[in-house]
């Protein structure tokens, strides 16, 4: 009588932080899990952790130590590694099988290794992931593109895995082909543009209001118990309570911020679909340029600024501006972010539904916030074409934007770049413009290059051409 196998429930290829801990989520949740990495330590030292993990040392092993149908998650570096792994695994799978890429790959080429493994018969399932390391340990925000088949069969695992609110599991299944990439890669272009927005506001408290590291953290743990509660708020305050050698290491940090590609990717999809996102871009080429630090230093001793006024008193009136100012800006990163998913969706067919991305993005992942629970709010009621002119928004908005005014007027007046912040209100007063001077552009383009323009008389008529 032949010995029956044991067989793992789902595989793990790539066992990077990502990848490990995705692991032993899966495992915590009563799931084998068969593991696989190029390097074997990293095989051997998970496998090692128990009975729930089982090593693989090939792509072969790993496939033929899971149950039917096969599912199997790929957390390797997106672009050519994801490529070189699909094309492994393919001929040793069958029909009906899973395979899950949850790194950051851009969302066409999900489709196009979509469309490859279906005609094989297999499904490709785009897998956003947010949440960083802990979140994959513990509970991230999962974002599923691909068949409602794979769906359905995967979505049992995926609850138990992800993140909890009162509102339920952090996954939704977003839509198909690279739906799923696609909104991951939005969700970091918000992120993008977050991070920047609070990274200006605390700039102001150092250098117009005077504080220290620790008063900045004081003020976003406060920030932290009201609308602004946040992920990002509430990560901030730990950072700037942290020291070294008796001083803050904040200000040991070289003020160059890296990037991985999904904030320009969604500033370049925005472009390509004509939907304006000033906020997350201004994020983007704020990070572009503190990585030209040796030029900076060196225009520093070259271009002036204004006098440098004296400090503002942080008074509980200026500290509340400087949370309605952020308050206002967040507001717009998430308006810019969710036109661009509504377009894409349009245009690709997907049927993406903004108030479920509100929903599983209130647990788990980096950009959980309160704020969250307003706007799925706005989307599940009547979704508007702009989360601005959502009532509830719409009033936020009219209570912070005074503030923001008024932070941006004296930041510039400081000579202090608030790029985001100031790329909100201007987003803010373009959108809420029925006159744009955009008129004088058409004129211009009319006269030099004959492009022709649309009369105010006859807006649906033919367009005209004059002899300026």
């Amino acid at each position: 009588m032949t010995e029956e196998v044991a067989l793992a429930d789902i595989g793990m290829v790539g066992l990077g932080v990502m990848g490990a801990n995705l692991a032993r989520n899966l495992a915590d949740h009563g799931h084998v899990v068969a593991v696989h990495d190029r390097d074997r330590e990293r095989v051997e030292a998970v496998a090692g952790e128990g009975e729930a993990f089982m090593g693989a040392p090939d792509l072969a092993a790993l496939v033929a130590s899971l149950a039917r149908p096969r599912r199997i998650v790929i957390l390797v570096p997106a672009g050519e590694a994801v490529d070189a792994v699909l094309s492994d695994l393919a001929p040793l799978l069958e029909q009906g099988d899973i395979v899950i890429d949850g790194g950051n790959s851009r969302w066409r080429e999900t489709e196009r290794r979509e469309r490859a493994y279906a005609e094989r018969g297999l499904h490709l399932v785009g897998m956003g992931v947010s949440g960083g390391a802990e979140g994959a340990r513990r509970g991230p925000a999962l974002m599923p593109g691909g068949s409602v088949e794979a769906w359905q069969a995967l979505r049992p695992s995926l609850e138990a895995i992800a993140a909890r609110t009162e509102a339920g599991p952090c996954v939704t299944h977003v839509g198909p082909g690279g739906a799923g990439h696609f909104v991951k890669m939005v969700h970091n272009g918000i992120e993008y543009a977050d991070m920047q927005l609070i990274a200006e506001v605390y700039d102001l408290l150092r250098r117009a209001l005077g504080c220290s590291a620790n008063e900045a953290a004081d003020h976003f743990a406060a920030w932290n118990d009201g609308p602004l509660e946040s992920f990002l708020i509430e990560l901030t305050a730990r950072i700037l309570r942290v020291t070294e050698g008796g001083r803050p290491l904040i200000d040991q940090v070289l003020d160059r911020a890296g990037q991985k590609g999904t904030g320009r990717w969604t500033v370049m999809e925005a472009v390509e679909r004509g939907v304006a996102i000033p906020t997350i871009a201004a994020a983007l080429d704020a990070r572009v340029l503190s990585s030209q630090k040796e030029e900076r230093v060196q225009a520093a001793s070259v271009l002036a600024g204004p006098p440098e006024p004296p400090l503002f008193p942080p008074t509980k009136e200026r500290l509340g501006a400087l949370e309605q100012a952020l308050l206002a800006g967040k507001l717009c990163a998430y308006a810019q972010g969710l036109a661009l998913i509504g377009r894409a969706s349009r245009e690709q067919d997907w049927g993406i539904d903004a108030a479920e991305l509100a929903r599983i993005w209130g647990g788990g992942c980096i950009i959980r916030a309160r704020l969250l629970g307003e706007v799925r709010a706005a989307y599940a009621e009547e979704p508007p074409v702009n989360l601005l002119l959502a009532p509830a928004i719409a009033e936020q908005m009219r209570g912070a934007l005074p503030h923001l005014r008024q932070v941006v007027a004296e930041g510039a007046a400081r000579g202090l770049p608030l790029p985001a912040l100031s790329a909100s209100l201007a987003y803010y007063d373009a959108y809420r413009s029925p006159e744009l001077p955009q008129n004088l552009i058409q004129a211009q383009r009319d006269a030099f290059g004959g492009h022709t323009y649309q009369r105010r008389d006859d807006p649906s008529g033919p367009p005209v051409h004059s002899a300026w």
